[in-house]
């Protein structure tokens, strides 16, 4: 018997470890929790939201970079399945680490979390397999980058550049012009705004239409699709001002058509698996495609290998059948024989954050939800930048609540949710007002 904090258990089956601190991450304990196959669900390190669930949901005092100890912890614990939330640890390489243990974990390994780690591999690969994305180039040095974007008229404008390491979804500046362009290139080679994350930049033509999410979950050769999904990267209304991890979303998107979602399994999703599997790194996890689709025909933007965040507050509840069983069966393969059905109608994610985010932004502000705010099978209410200090739920990071609704349709939904942030209460806070209304 093992004890942390202040829960006690004892190691049997299917206990369940789900690595990550975000919305993301309660998301998914809530969704395991419900499956009667689960006994016991640990995340690590979890957020206030997690620690309030209690029953079968306890938090544990690791992070999501302490590979070693979530190893050892897994062990003593009986940890039937591991979850892998957000990107660094499979950067990593914690997949490999478990499965070199023997322990089943669901994501991919290092070498296939490349699609997401490295744009500069992501690019090559996609070009490798005749994958729909845009034209790039790629550059190691502030003089060869500036001498491209000198050469370029403006008719090429705008162009997109892209850090290619991981920059938690902000490694990307849209520049309109060849000024801006030059601008942004100093600010990543001298002001370093992307760390060493953009030791090399990916330098794309910009792609127009409107942006959608898919999301397969993978077995290395199977898959299974959530439904699509479309997020609000910028922070202020009229998708105006600094990209952040996400203000808000919906599911599913009318954009995603079935005859695109055709195109993006043929083109895209099976593609990879099949390009994956014969460079001798077969995906396995989730795999997340965003999308520009102009004229029902889908490019991919980019690949994450894990769910987005806020679309995993979405795509999860619409998920009728067990995400447990769905997950186990990505590690053991046969995913195409286990229950995967969605519900009818949607779902809308609205984020609040801390003002000032995604700059600079203060913490510790106490938070209050009102009584009711949420409701079993219409509202629920998804912890992100929120911890608990000496009993008080208190804010810890830019975005602290992802407040999601379900509903018949899309309109209900956003009323739901909106209404529900109405009850959210906290020093600062800020939220887009417009979720959604690109849709409806």
């Amino acid at each position: 018997m093992v004890t942390s904090g202040h829960c006690t258990y004892t190691s049997k089956a299917m206990n369940v470890l789900i690595i990550g601190s975000g919305a993301r991450e309660h998301a998914f304990a809530r969704a395991v929790a419900a499956s009667p196959r689960v006994e016991r669900v640990f995340v690590a390190p979890g957020n206030g939201g997690t620690a309030l669930m209690g029953g079968k949901v306890c938090n544990v005092p690791l992070k999501a970079v302490q590979l070693d100890e979530l190893l050892v912890f897994a062990r003593e614990s009986g940890i039937g399945l591991t979850v892998v939330g957000p990107e660094q640890p499979l950067e990593m390489g914690l997949v490999d680490l478990f499965r070199k243990a023997d322990m089943k974990v669901v994501g991919p390994v290092q070498a296939a979390a490349r699609l997401e780690s490295s744009k500069v591999f992501s690019k090559e690969f996609m070009r490798r397999h005749g994958i729909p994305t845009a034209g790039y180039r790629v550059f190691g040095s502030k003089e060869s980058a500036m001498a491209h974007i000198g050469s370029l008229g403006e008719e090429h404008f705008p162009q997109v550049i892209k850090a290619s390491g991981l920059c938690a979804g902000k490694g990307v500046i849209v520049a309109d012009g060849r000024n801006e362009a030059l601008s942004a290139l100093r600010e990543i080679f001298d002001d370093r705004i992307f760390g060493s994350a953009a030791d090399e930049v990916v330098i794309e033509d910009f792609l127009r239409g409107q942006e959608a999410s898919v999301f397969a979950l993978c077995d290395g050769c199977r898959y299974r699709l959530f439904l699509s999904a479309q997020d609000h990267k910028r922070i202020g209304d009229g998708d105006t001002g600094k990209n952040t991890g996400g203000m808000g979303a919906y599911a599913p998107a009318p954009l995603v058509t079935p005859e695109v979602m055709r195109k993006v399994e043929e083109r895209v999703i099976r593609p990879t698996l099949e390009g994956m599997a014969s460079e001798g790194s077969p995906y396995t996890g989730f795999l997340y495609v965003g999308l520009m689709i102009e004229g029902g025909e889908p490019s991919v933007v980019e690949f994450n290998a894990r769910l987005g965040d806020p679309e995993t507050q979405v795509v999860l509840p619409l998920l009728k059948s067990d995400l447990f069983d769905a997950l186990l069966a990505s590690v053991d393969g046969g995913l195409d024989e286990v229950p995967f059905e969605m519900h009818p109608g949607s779902a809308a994610t609205v984020v609040v954050a801390s003002g000032g985010y995604p700059d600079v932004f203060e913490t510790g502000r106490v938070i209050t939800i009102d009584s009711g705010a949420e409701s079993q099978d219409e509202v629920m209410i998804f912890h992100a930048g929120t911890v608990l200090d000496d009993g008080r739920l208190v804010t810890s990071g830019g975005r602290v609540l992802s407040v999601t609704a379900l509903g018949p349709n899309l309109k209900v939904c956003l009323e739901r949710a909106y209404r529900a942030v109405g009850r959210v209460h906290f020093d600062g806070a800020y939220y887009r007002r417009d979720i959604g209304a690109k849709a409806l």
